[in-house]
């Protein structure tokens, strides 16, 4: 069997699942956000930040990939809400299956917000469906304004970008008006949110804008 359609039919039936899990995710009312991003851009500190600020009561959880260690796992795990590690052994993304093997462990009917942190990587993780409701790219200021052009498929994607580090800004050679019009080039109808996790500058429009996603979908 050649490549091409070995990898097609991989891609159909990761589709199969993940339309389950879409199913499954709805009938609960759970919001669901694949977090996708290059290596060091922040997407566990932005989960950290994001977990830390929560209410009490809140019924939120969070799977995470890595090609090995559970670290991110530990570090969110210290905040008390449920958390998982897949551990992919050498996959450079998480798929449905892994997803749906995991949440096996779980009851969907105790969870209102499901979190979806991705492995590290611009290119693979855009390929698989993973049920969710809304991916999220999250792009630093240290990684160049012409990351969207270079991975067009990956921001095509996207419902939302963070732009994060904002904090180093004044350090950085980065054009965050030209990094916006790039990411405007591939999805103009992505929102945009600018984000430092060190300095907590707009954490707050990023809590408003889960609140406005988690709102058609509340029990």
């Amino acid at each position: 069997m050649s490549r091409v359609p070995l990898e097609r039919k991989v891609l159909t039936e990761n589709d199969r699942i993940a339309a389950g899990l879409r199913e499954g995710f709805e009938r609960e009312g759970i919001l669901c956000l694949n977090l996708i991003s290059s290596p060091g851009a922040g997407k566990t500190a932005l989960l950290e930040r994001t977990l830390a600020g929560f209410p009490p009561g809140t019924r939120a959880a969070v799977l995470t990939g890595d090609i090995q260690t559970d670290n991110d796992a530990r570090r969110l795990a210290r905040f008390g809400f449920p958390v998982q590690q897949i551990t992919t052994g050498g996959a450079c993304h998480l798929d449905a299956r892994m997803v749906e093997r995991a949440l096996s462990l779980w009851r969907l009917e105790d969870i209102d917000l499901l979190f979806f942190e991705n492995v590290g990587n611009l290119v693979c993780p855009t390929s698989y469906d993973l049920g969710e409701s809304a991916r999220v790219v999250v792009m630093s200021v240290t990684e160049g304004e012409d990351k969207p052009l270079k991975y067009p498929a990956t921001f095509a994607h996207a419902d939302l970008v963070v732009l994060n580090k904002i904090d180093l800004l004044p350090y950085l050679a980065f054009d965050i008006t030209e990094a916006r019009e790039n990411i405007r080039k591939v999805q103009p109808e992505a929102e945009i949110l600018e984000v430092s996790c060190t300095s907590g500058s707009g954490l707050e429009d990023w809590r408003e804008w889960l609140e406005r996603r988690r709102a058609p979908v509340t029990h």
